[in-house]
């Protein structure tokens, strides 16, 4: 007997699905406790899917509301529904999937890929011949139907479906599909494209064996009429060049040619899919040769797709001149993500480099567009292109540059100054004859009328900062610097984000540049404290940071204190403990304080005891969520972080300040607990705090040595690049303090170092930091010699390596002369890589004189043991500069 509804039942339904389309919130209320109810019978589904398949009178909107509240109980309680209600369900949806409604027909489709991903691809054996064999129908509606939810299951399980676990069913539907690219009707074409597409990054089998029918398939498909055919043609390419260029390069040519039409194409949407085309062309290694030839057709088409279209200036609100007064919604403010803090040394080239690869920013500034777009995915393209072909492009550039730049039309000029910007990294030095005119007139434009226009203008600038710093500062950089802070206080908000973040990109350029002008900067900066709504302050913070980065101590005068302090303070005490704007605050606070110093000293207090609560506060969250999940909400991890970063901020830069204020803490205790925290950027901020602790107040770290060094070996473990960075880096500072007493660790951190050290692929930062640092020199040579020289031979040449590339300073000192230790106990552990030891020591420009002697020692020792015909052998293998410079510094 097949089931059947009863007639009070559905009308209640119905009632139902009416009042949950009301607008009146007591009403959807109502209808949620409703629905709880009714979910406590086991049949309500029935009802549900009874209504979307065959109350055929109700309209459409109401019967497909019933599919989805359907979906959504599928979703959640699926594995509590009866056989028969189940069973009841599947049929249904499989017997209607062909309904003359386009709506139900979708409804249907997510209805049955939500069960699908339920894991009942592999228990429901006859959902996918069934769908397969209904693409035959003569009937439009259900061929379509099936396609719909065929591309659904693709979509959500295209792994599953290239797997052993069902059988492979690719090998017929693969083939299947393809039959229907040639299809009458342009919707089931689109759906067979989309279906395939599902394939190609994964390499499904399947689709390996068949490549050569579906690219010229595709090709077959280049012109056809409808768009959402195009624009999955352009699609396939796309993906194809990833996966298969082998099975393209043939096809070369024509395939340029092909994309150059689509990027023009009069539907946005099949421009953007065929513009991604030239995005990954450039990353592939055959790029330059198969592209050379039609820049000259390809730059005036992504140039051109760089300007705004008229729906972009509508939504960006471009006619809107001020609007300085109108708060932001909260929707406007895209989620921060903190970045936990890296210990970093200084290395060759450079100050202190970052841990990761910072991201670069995005390739063009209207982040309240966030939808990636026609004219952001041009000026994405022209960037990599510029820096693939470098000065190439020039040629193809310039002549349309000019014409731009000085357009009458703002939008015209305004897409100019954006191809400017873009091209400013890979082109710099193509450029730089031109920067002199070309500076002026863009720091022209930055008084421009319109609001895009400056907003541009100051991201274009930004892009050259570089090149303004290295120029006398009268030339460029003051002109910049005056306009970007009258900028920063613009009457328009996106003028305001914009300035804001260049003028961070200036100072990080710039540095102690900034410090005769400091005065001035600071009165804009705190100005537009008072100006600023929500959106833009969290950009403001971040300049002040920067600010601080930049100039360091120079920061640390009493005027400039009191003009910076009061408001940050005053915004302290203005956010909740639940505030994220608490993030960037700290963030930027944390900068103050190291660049302060003592100048801190006044604002410690209150800061150091909230980021102490901020942590305990997170810690007794966490604590509570993972003794009851169902009672408690997870904690946001990231305060806690921020605020272990602030503490390291504060005593780096407070130093020995800090010590009555750990004093009257429990920060060690709550170390203890970071230490171990499950999230690796939690211990990562934890050892970046242990460290700077230990180098401020070794006294009250001392105590928990025997606690604390077990979990720094665990985390010796380069899978989590930047927790290892930081807990060497503490174990570092840890056996400076020690001396001799870090003797019962070695054992705990020793193995795991040499094992890092020898590891093919450590990443470079880690390798310097271990190298200069902990390993084995400070921490071992001189520390434990005894315990570390039997190992020398495991870890001396990948160590000599790493060294050489550091410019002399302390460490540099400390970790040679570990070394030298090392060697005066355990003189064999060098012998074959004695040629790395004598370029390591080579390195050196200026040693002190008593490293000097042990390194003279060291060499002439080795030299008298092996006599001097074998010396001559020996060192005939030394390229001429160390030879020249061994016998110059050593006389060997």
């Amino acid at each position: 007997m097949e089931w059947q509804p009863d007639e009070q039942g559905l009308q209640q339904v119905l009632q139902l699905l009416k009042d949950s389309q009301s607008p009146n919130t007591a009403t959807q209320r109502a209808v949620q406790q409703k629905l709880e109810q009714l979910n406590q019978f086991p049949d309500f589904n029935n009802y549900l899917i009874f209504v979307l398949t065959r109350l055929k009178t109700e309209d459409e909107p109401t019967r497909s509301l019933s599919g989805l509240i359907l979906k959504n109980n599928v979703k959640a309680h699926y594995q509590n529904f009866p056989p028969t209600v189940a069973d009841f369900i599947k049929q249904e949806c499989l017997n209607n999937i062909g309904d003359p409604s386009p709506l139900i027909r979708a409804t249907i489709g997510i209805l049955i890929t939500t069960i699908a991903s339920k894991g009942e691809l592999q228990t429901w054996p006859e959902l996918l011949p069934q769908l397969c064999n209904l693409l035959n129908s003569e009937d439009y509606n259900t061929c379509e139907g099936s396609f719909g939810a065929l591309q659904k299951i693709c979509e959500d399980s295209s792994e599953l479906l290239d797997s052993d676990a069902l059988n492979r069913p690719l090998n017929i539907m693969i083939p299947k599909f393809l039959q229907f690219f040639k299809h009458c009707s342009p919707k089931i074409r689109s759906h067979a494209i989309a279906c395939v597409n599902q394939f190609i990054i994964g390499r499904a089998q399947a689709l390996m064996d068949n490549i050569d029918t579906f690219i010229e398939s595709l090709f077959a498909l280049a012109a056809d009429d409808d768009s959402e055919v195009r624009k999955n043609v352009c699609r396939a390419l796309v993906m194809l060049l990833e996966v298969r260029i082998d099975r393209l390069i043939p096809h070369m040519h024509s395939i340029i040619q092909y994309m150059l039409q689509r990027t023009q194409d009069p539907d946005e949407n099949v421009a953007l899919e065929a513009c991604e085309f030239w995005l990954t062309l450039a990353e592939q290694p055959i790029c330059k040769e198969v592209l050379s030839g039609h820049l000259v057709q390809l730059i005036p088409i992504l140039v051109n797709g760089m300007k705004y279209s008229e729906i972009d200036i509508i939504l960006l609100k471009g006619d809107v001149e001020e609007d300085e007064a109108v708060p932001d919604s909260d929707q406007d403010i895209k989620p921060r993500f903190h970045k936990s803090r890296t210990v970093t040394l200084q290395h060759e080239g450079g100050e202190g480099e970052e841990g990761e690869d910072i991201e670069e920013d995005d390739d063009d500034d209207d982040d309240t567009l966030s939808d990636w777009n026609l004219r952001k995915c041009s000026a994405a393209a022209l960037d990599v292109l510029a820096n693939v072909f470098r000065d190439e492009l020039l040629p193809h550039l310039l002549p349309l540059l000019k014409g731009l730049l000085f357009h009458p039309d703002w939008v015209i000029k305004e897409s100019g100054i954006l191809v400017l910007g873009a091209i400013a990294e890979g082109c710099m030095q193509g450029m730089v004859p031109y920067l002199p005119e070309l500076i002026p007139h863009l720091i022209q434009c930055l008084c421009d009328k319109k609001a895009l226009v400056r907003s541009i203008a100051c991201w274009t600038l930004s892009r050259y900062a570089h090149w303004v710093v290295s120029q006398p500062p009268d030339s460029h950089l003051k002109p910049l610097m005056t306009e970007l802070l009258k900028r920063i206080l613009d009457s328009n908000k996106r003028v305001q984000e914009a300035a804001c973040s260049a003028f961070a990109t200036l100072e990080e350029e710039a540095c102690t540049e900034l410090v005769p002008y400091l005065s001035f900067i600071l009165d804009t900066l705190v100005f537009a404290f008072g100006k600023y709504q929500h959106k833009n302050l969290l950009i403001l913070y971040d300049a002040i940071g920067t600010l601080a980065d930049s100039v360091g101590h120079h920061l640390n005068q009493p005027e400039y204190i009191q003009k910076l302090m009061p408001p940050l303070i005053a915004k302290w005490n203005e956010l909740k403990d639940e505030d994220k704007d608490l993030f960037p605050l700290l963030e930027c606070l944390s900068s103050v304080a190291t660049a302060l110093q003592s100048g801190f000293l006044p604002y410690c207090e209150p800061v150091y005891q909230r980021c102490v609560t901020l942590v305990q506060k997170t810690l007794a969250q966490a604590m509570m969520y993972n003794q009851h999940p169902d009672q408690y909400e997870a904690p946001d991890k990231d305060f806690m972080i921020v605020a272990l970063d602030l503490l390291s901020g504060l005593a780096e830069g407070l130093g020995g300040h800090v010590e009555q204020l750990v004093a009257r803490s429990n920060i060690m205790t709550l170390l203890f607990q970071c230490m171990q925290d499950s999230m690796p950027e939690v211990r990562q901020s934890s050892f970046a705090l242990l460290g700077d602790l230990t180098k401020a107040c070794f006294p009250h770290v001392k105590p928990c040595i025997a606690e604390f060094m077990p979990i720094l070996g665990l985390n010796l473990n380069p899978e989590f690049i930047s927790v290892c960075n930081n807990a060497t880096w503490a174990i570092g500072e840890i056996s400076m303090q020690m001396g001799a007493e870090m003797q019962p660790y070695v054992s705990m951190v020793l193995p795991h170092l040499v094992e890092i050290i020898n590891r093919p692929n450590t990443p470079k930062t880690l390798l310097e930091n271990t190298g200069t640092r902990t390993l084995y020199s400070t921490l071992l040579g001189y520390v434990c010699p005894q315990e570390v020289a039997p190992q020398l031979q495991q870890f001396i040449r990948p160590w000599c390596t790493s060294l050489r590339n550091i410019r002399d300073n302390e460490e540099k000192d400390s970790a040679f002369r570990g070394i030298c230790m090392m060697i005066g106990v355990n003189p064999g552990g060098v012998v074959q890589d004695f040629i790395f030891f004598c370029d390591a020591v080579a390195s050196w420009v200026n040693p002190k004189d008593d490293l000097r002697d042990m390194f003279y020692k060291i060499l002439h020792g080795f030299k008298d043991q092996v006599g001097e015909e074998n010396w001559q052998q020996f060192s005939e293998q030394f390229p001429p500069l160390l030879k020249e410079r061994l016998s110059a510094c050593y006389g060997v």
